[in-house]
């Protein structure tokens, strides 16, 4: 199955077999966040990506080191070369250092990242923790030409990289066309031509972050940091490298001149890039107001929703979509993903459940074929290029058979312990492993569960069914439902 990955290069713009540069180890980074703010829905997402991109890869047998950086100094506002950083624009308008407000952004976006069950990577570097490496760089690129100090700042010199090389090789932007467009006021700025860009700058008296430089003291660029924290932990080329398509241009454009300009080589094989988000059709902004935390679309707390919605309900959501795609927020499909991700937790649980026993059903050679398909079309989907979105609806093929199974319409004789086994291994493991899809009900909560189901039995045999009514609204309450079988009494989670 390995063989078959294939991934939507942004590079070459061609979906592309999948070829790491020493398999079975696979090198992934990617861009983390800005630690001046709440972490945001778009961020989520494009985690949340990665996240699967990452499980998957693992499950296929790679031994994947994670790198995803917390960008903690250098990004200024607006994205430019001038102004002020965000991170320190923040610390003064509360009157705090900047490592606290780093600190309690990084924080909050751990719990954000934990609640929707994204693990952890393997590596988390911070711009701050590599000023060393980041001054020897430029050091490198003045010294083999690719940039020029003014001032105390250094620039990196697109026009003559472009000459030797190709820059907006990634965005397929060209020079001519981007000088067209940018606007630069005489006098105003110290570069040699407006597209260059900063790779470390001088600070101002006032800038509260800064370090000593062999150009007075200064902070890097924030395209830089991602240049040398990627290299540093991956090697000067590795195999792949992520974010949010906002990121294309002009960050990861800068990236790939700074390392081509460092090491002459090609930093990174395959590109991928995720989508934005949408409400309703329109882009998700604040300045819209229809931008909203991921702890409001957890409790309902925001007047653009209707309720709130569990994490794994959330994440189900994301995961209907393909990255690559643009997703769009509502109500409506919120509500209807809760009843997706509800029918899957109910297969996982009824699943777990379930052991082979030899019964009275004769061999079923085309339900056997079925589920050995619907088996393989789990793979086929994410090996084309991780569409998470095939393989739902594959997990849903097979918990039509799971319920068939449990309510003995499907005999397991019929489809024998290996076909039975593979079922069982394939969903649990696509469900938890790859999707990283849970049952949501707290642990503790199920044996109280366990016990109201024997009150029910009881009170049914009893013919009380005041309280069979009773029990199940207690339940009903708690989106648990009571499913009478033939031959057991089981719950599960409404749908």
């Amino acid at each position: 199955m390995i063989k078959d990955l294939k991934i939507q290069n942004s590079l070459t713009r061609k979906k592309e077999l999948f070829e790491p540069i020493n398999p079975p180890f696979v090198g992934m980074y990617v861009c983390g966040p800005t630690v001046y703010s709440d972490v945001h829905m778009g961020n989520v997402r494009t985690f949340m990506s990665f996240d699967v991109i990452n499980r998957y890869l693992r499950h296929l047998g790679y031994k994947v080191r994670y790198v995803r950086n917390i960008t903690d100094v250098g990004h200024l506002v607006g994205d430019a070369d001038e102004g002020e950083d965000k991170i320190g624009k923040k610390a003064k308008l509360e009157n705090l250092e900047p490592m606290q407000i780093v600190q309690r952004y990084a924080n909050g976006f751990h719990q954000v990242m934990d609640m929707f069950n994204t693990l952890p990577p393997d590596i988390e570097p911070t711009a701050t923790g590599h000023i060393v490496e980041q001054i020897e760089i430029v050091k490198v690129l003045l010294e083999k030409g690719w940039a020029y100090e003014v001032n105390g700042s250094v620039y990196f010199d697109v026009n003559k990289f472009d000459e030797a090389h190709e820059y907006g090789i990634l965005s397929g932007r060209k020079i001519e066309d981007l000088l067209s467009n940018t606007r630069e006021l005489d006098g105003q700025t110290d570069k040699n031509n407006p597209l260059d860009f900063a790779i470390w700058k001088n600070a101002s008296e006032d800038h509260i972050m800064r370090w000593p430089s062999p150009w007075g003291d200064g902070f890097p660029g924030w395209h830089l940091e991602c240049t040398v924290m990627s290299t540093k932990y991956l090697g000067e080329t590795f195999d792949i490298h992520g974010g949010g398509m906002d990121l294309k241009f002009p960050h990861h454009e800068c990236e790939i001149a700074q390392s081509v300009g460092a090491t002459g080589k090609k930093p990174v094989n395959y590109w991928i890039h995720t989508n934005m988000l949408t409400v309703n059709g329109q882009k998700m902004s604040k300045s819209l107001g229809n931008s909203f935390l991921p702890t409001e679309l957890v409790t309902g707390d925001h007047k653009m929703l209707d309720q709130g919605y569990t994490p794994m309900t959330v994440r189900f959501f994301m995961l209907q979509t393909h990255y690559s795609s643009t997703l769009d927020f509502s109500n409506e499909a919120l509500k209807a993903s809760q009843k997706g991700y509800k029918k899957l937790a109910n297969g996982l649980k009824v699943v777990k459940s379930l052991n082979y026993i030899a019964d009275d059903g004769a061999k079923n050679d085309k339900q056997i074929e079925q589920i050995n398909k619907i088996c393989d079309n789990c793979y086929h989907s994410m090996n084309d290029d991780f569409n998470t979105a095939k393989t739902i609806a594959e997990l849903f093929n097979l918990v039509k058979k799971i319920n068939s199974l449990q309510t003995g319409q499907l005999k397991f004789t019929e489809i024998g312990e290996d076909t039975f086994n593979r079922l069982k291994e394939t969903y649990i493991s696509f469900m938890e492993e790859v999707l990283g899809l849970k049952e949501e009900m707290p642990t503790a909560a199920g044996p109280l569960v366990d016990a109201m189901l024997e009150f029910y039995k009881k009170a049914k045999a009893e013919k009380n069914y005041e309280q069979v009514d009773e029990i199940r609204n207690i339940l009903k309450t708690n989106k648990l439902i009571i499913k009478d079988m033939k031959s057991s009494v089981e719950w599960g989670y409404e749908e």
